[in-house]
């Protein structure tokens, strides 16, 4: 059997995973944009992903631009979820406010994209964006916020082995509205104690 051929660069593999990390680019406009209406209902109040090509060539400049690049300097970093088999898009996850110096720390946003929800393809790129985050970025903490009714994203974030911390109430306006979300955080110690454990 053939060595499987070294990951291009910037992508991120792992060579029992299903699916890879890469960065948003903008060719994709097309195909996100259908994959973020065709979840429409799957996103309903969660999220708000880019939705119009000017949203998204904005969304690609500051996640996925030269300064993202440059794991020194990024204080935003995007990737998509893609599975191996048909290099499909199946899910996104968004580093924003990485702030460095005493804090070394981000937040983390995430949503599927239909069909692909439901199938583990954010599971595995979970384990591959948190290798991203510590190994990469070099962060000492990831906080997620999610909002309390959303019980797919609670599940996905405690799996994953993040620390419920909080309650804020009121925390982020998203489609018109200020919504509650729960608190989460991993910390670079956490990570490496889950990764010792699970090898």
């Amino acid at each position: 059997m053939s060595a499987r051929p070294p990951a291009p660069a910037g992508e991120i593999r792992h060579p029992r995973s299903p699916v890879y990390l890469r960065a948003p680019r903008r060719a994709d406009a097309a195909t996100f944009l259908a994959a973020v209406g065709a979840s429409a209902r799957l996103h309903g109040r969660w999220v708000l992903p880019p939705s119009t090509p000017a949203l998204y060539r904005a969304y690609v400049a500051r996640y996925a631009g030269a300064a993202s690049r440059d794991p020194a300097r990024a204080t935003h970093a995007g990737f998509f979820v893609c599975r191996v088999d048909d290099d499909a898009i199946a899910g996104v996850f968004n580093f924003s406010e990485i702030v460095r110096g005493a804090l070394q720390s981000a937040y983390l946003g995430y949503y599927a994209l239909a069909p692909h929800a439901g199938q583990g393809c954010m599971r595995e790129g979970f384990a591959l964006v948190l290798e991203a985050a510590f190994r990469r970025l070099r962060l000492h903490r990831v906080e997620a916020n999610v909002q309390p009714g959303n019980a797919a994203s609670l599940r996905l974030v405690e799996r994953a082995g993040f620390t419920r911390e909080g309650y804020s109430r009121r925390y982020v306006k998203i489609g018109g509205r200020w919504r509650d979300h729960v608190r989460y955080a991993l910390l670079a110690e956490d990570w490496r104690a889950l990764r010792s454990r699970n090898r």
